[in-house]
This record gives structure tokens, C-alpha cells and sequence, in this order.
């Protein structure tokens, strides 16, 4: 288990300034999480897969570099956002009550005004795309604006969080080919599945906290079938992938990839079934290696495709 950290500022107490410029960026970069980034990961991986599936292979370069980049900036302003929605909350969650704006090291207006740069940023590359991606880039922001204070309105908050993790991929294939085919879709069902996964998990490091706070995840929602409901989630995400690589006529090196995922998903699923908070958030934390797997089996089926 963690060691206990010093109570944080409280929120009625004005707020320290940091000492200079660079310390100032510094926690900017800790409120953007830049500092941990298995949030970009989990967010780059389907972006990936999308990218190569929809370009045959052989993604634009152009539209490779304004998603990457959006993957890195829009998961930013999340975490900004989200923070500014919780900074009521934070200081209560024994994980969060260090984050910049639970302790005071920087003000709301600071972490507003962070929020508008980074999203006019995630403006200036939608521009890059089609009229299409535009206009689901815009469908994505609100996703992305809504999901923090969807835990304290709907009992599985994590399902708005899938659809904002997943909105990558119908943008990617409409940015790449002007159209979201079904297959678009079915990849992003899949990566809503895969995200009620791993933030499950992450909900279970937190419930205790959650639930003195009032908020609401799918882990207090599933209760004491947590692991079990996880369990099955993680059988309908192979399922959905096997279906998704069979519609995109993917060989074996991507079902190859899907055993090793099914693999290291089964890996989480030790780490989660005595639900211990700390084994809980190292499953989360394990969690983008999935992704990765299943990108590694696209990349290969495609690099060693016959000509």
C-alpha cells in the first residue's frame, strides 16, 4: 500500500504561488499529467490502430502527425478539466490529494485558462483535417468537457469516458477516407469496452474514497461482481477485435496479437480478484500493454503482408 501523504491545502485557503516561472510549469505539466503518461498510451494505441487499418497500411503522414498530436493535447485537457471539475474532491481521495489544484499550487482561473489554450491548440490541428473529422473533432471535445462530471450523475461514468477514448478512431478513418465505416464503429464499441475495463479497475483502487465522497464509478455500481463482470468485459473485447481484424481481413500475425492480449488481460485479472486497492491501480497502470499488443499484431500483418 501507498504511504499516507500530508494532508492537502484546504480548499477554502487561498492558494500558494509558486516560487518562479519553472516551478509554475512544472505543476502545469504535473496538472496535464505529462508526468505519467499511461493515459496518452491508452488514448495513442487505438488512435494506431485506426491510423494503419484505415490506410491500409500506409497511413498519411500529415494526418499521423495532427493525431498523434491531438492524442497528446486533448488527453491534456482532460485531465486539466477533470481536475478543475474535482478540485473539491481530490483533497478527500488518498491517490489525489496531491495533484496541483488539491494542494493550492495552482488556482482554478490558472487551470481554466491552461484548458482554453490547450483546446484552442486541439482547434488549430482539427483545421488540419476534413470537413468530416471537423465535425466529429467537435463531437470528441464535448465528450471529452461532459465526462468529469458524469460521476456524479450517472452510476457508470465510465462508459462516457470509452466513448471519449474511443472517439479517435470513427476521426481517424474519416480523416483518412472521408466515410466511418462500420468497422470504424465496431473498433470504437471495442475501445468503450476495453475502457469500462481498465477504469474499472482504476475505480477499484478508489472506492473507498469514492464512496465517502458520494461520487459514482462502475465499481461501486457492480459491487461485489466487479471481478466477474471484468472478467466478462475482457471476453467481449477479444471478441469484438477478433470481429473487427476478421471485417478488415487481417491475417494471422493480428490473431496472433489477440492471444497475447487475451494473456496479459488474464494477467490483470489476478492482480484485481483480491481487490486490493494497490494491486487494483497496478492492474490500470498494466493495462496499455493490451493495446499495444493488439497494435503490434495490426503493424506486423501488414508489414508482412504478401505484396
Amino acid at each position: 500500500m501507498a504511504q499516507p501523504r500530508p494532508r492537502s491545502t484546504p480548499v477554502n485557503q487561498p492558494a500558494r504561488q509558486p516560487a518562479s516561472s519553472g516551478a509554475a510549469l512544472r505543476q502545469y505539466a504535473r496538472l496535464m499529467r505529462l508526468d505519467r503518461p499511461v493515459g496518452i498510451w491508452l488514448l495513442l494505441w487505438p488512435t494506431l490502430w485506426a491510423l494503419w487499418i484505415s490506410g491500409d497500411g500506409r497511413p498519411q503522414a500529415a494526418i499521423f502527425s495532427v493525431m498523434v498530436l491531438g492524442v497528446v493535447v486533448m488527453r491534456s485537457a482532460g485531465c486539466v478539466i477533470n481536475d478543475w471539475a474535482d478540485r473539491d474532491l481530490d483533497p478527500q481521495v488518498e491517490r489525489t490529494r496531491d495533484r496541483p489544484l488539491a494542494t493550492g499550487l495552482v488556482s482554478p482561473q490558472e487551470a481554466l485558462g491552461l484548458f482554453v489554450a490547450l483546446s484552442l491548440v486541439a482547434i488549430a490541428l482539427a483545421l488540419q483535417l476534413n470537413r468530416l473529422a471537423q465535425l466529429l473533432a467537435v463531437a470528441g471535445g464535448l465528450l471529452t468537457v461532459i465526462y468529469p462530471f458524469m460521476k456524479r450523475i450517472i452510476a457508470a461514468p465510465q462508459l462516457v469516458l470509452g466513448a471519449a477514448f474511443g472517439w479517435s478512431v470513427p476521426m481517424t478513418f474519416a480523416a483518412q477516407t472521408d466515410a466511418v465505416p462500420r468497422l470504424a464503429w465496431l473498433l470504437w464499441l471495442a475501445v468503450v469496452v476495453w475502457a469500462l475495463i481498465y477504469d474499472t479497475m482504476y475505480a477499484m483502487a478508489d472506492r473507498a474514497d469514492d464512496l465517502k465522497a458520494g461520487v459514482k464509478s462502475t465499481a461501486i455500481l457492480f459491487g461485489s461482481a466487479d471481478v466477474f463482470i471484468v472478467s466478462l468485459l475482457m471476453i467481449l473485447l477479444v471478441l469484438a477485435l477478433a470481429l473487427a481484424g476478421q471485417m478488415a481481413a487481417l491475417g494471422p500475425w493480428y490473431f496472433g496479437s489477440l492471444l497475447v492480449a487475451a494473456a496479459l488481460m488474464l494477467h490483470e485479472r489476478r492482480l484485481i480478484s483480491d481487490r486490493d486497492p494497490a494491486r487494483c491501480f497496478q492492474a490500470f497502470l498494466h493495462s496499455h500493454w493490451v493495446g499495444a499488443a493488439v497494435f503490434a499484431g495490426i503493424l506486423l500483418d501488414y508489414t508482412f503482408r504478401p505484396a
